[in-house]
């Protein structure tokens, strides 16, 4: 097994495949710059956005792997360790990365929404695949933070890089949009998938066991990342992941607040709850009242 490299710097990052660091918070990366390099596990203590020329081994997160050929968009979020494989064999890259610091974005609004942008956590079967025509767009994105980035910096520089920065991510969400429709027939799959496993759920002793579902569960269950699988379901079903699961699981309420020989705090803890004020919240918000006031009502 390879020693992890660590990329705390955009200088170091970029170095790594013989570029210079134009700015030290962001940079474009020539990847076919780099020569012969070894691949191995690293981490990034930034963000990044590579855009792949060539299909040149896998990427793999966690246990899963990147869905990673020519003509793909990947995005790696700040903190992630990323395995690239096979360990240890010398490969050439081809491609361009841009990379990016949190500090350059604190305290701007791309800094406060950066969350939002849920693909820097995508991890299997996930990347973005790009038409020739999006890929323009992008390369143009890229194009003009280049050069932003290789003039001297005034008191614009750091609004306008932010800004283009926060153009190319707002593209990159049409595109995710666009790839959610046109692979709507593999995604259906996947959220029929998901109404099977919760269904088993809920009704094969499942929550006695296991506690509340939750969408980190499905998703693994499912080989999906937990953002990725909740971006689906809301795209399929208009309901975010964990408002489905929780309509499935007051549905299911609903039918045992009926049985009067049980207590509300009985119920509440055969629905998964360790604490029955936890069920009463939520079914009251859910709801509109409380789980007694519910059952005296029919």
């Amino acid at each position: 097994m390879e020693d992890m490299i660590l990329y705390d710097t955009i200088k170091k990052y970029s170095e790594t495949f013989n570029n210079k660091t134009m700015h030290p918070l962001i940079n474009i990366v020539d990847l076919n710059k780099s020569g012969l390099i070894r691949r191995s596990r690293f981490r990034l203590d930034f963000y990044a956005i590579v855009i792949k020329e060539t299909h040149c081994g896998d990427l793999r997160y966690g246990n899963q792997y990147y869905d990673y050929a020519e003509g793909t968009v990947v995005f790696l979020g700040n903190g992630q360790t990323i395995i690239a494989e096979p360990e240890g064999e010398w490969h050439q890259p081809y491609g361009k990365a841009l990379v990016f610091h949190p500090d350059l974005i604190k305290g701007s609004p791309l800094g406060k929404s950066i969350h939002e942008y849920t693909f820097f956590s995508y991890q299997s079967n996930e990347a973005l695949h790009v038409s020739e025509k999006e890929r323009a767009v992008l390369d143009q994105c890229f194009a003009n933070i280049e050069s932003e980035i290789s003039q001297n910096i005034d008191r614009h520089s750091k609004k306008l890089i932010v800004a283009n920065l926060e153009l190319l991510l707002k593209y990159c969400s049409r595109y995710y949009d666009r790839q959610f429709i046109t692979r709507e027939h593999i995604h259906h799959g996947i959220v029929e998938q998901f109404e099977t496993l919760l269904t088993n759920y809920l009704f094969a002793g499942e929550l006695k066991e296991e506690g509340l579902p939750t969408v980190q569960y499905f998703a693994s269950r499912l080989h999906l990342s937990p953002n990725y699988f909740g971006d689906l379901v809301k795209k399929e079903t208009g309901t975010s992941a964990q408002e489905y699961i929780h309509l499935k699981l007051l549905d299911l309420a609903k039918e045992k607040i009926m049985e009067k020989k049980k207590s509300i705090a009985e119920v509440s803890y055969e629905l998964g709850f360790k604490y029955p004020q936890h069920f009463t919240r939520l079914f009251k918000q859910k709801v509109g009242m409380a789980p007694i006031e519910y059952r005296n009502l029919n």
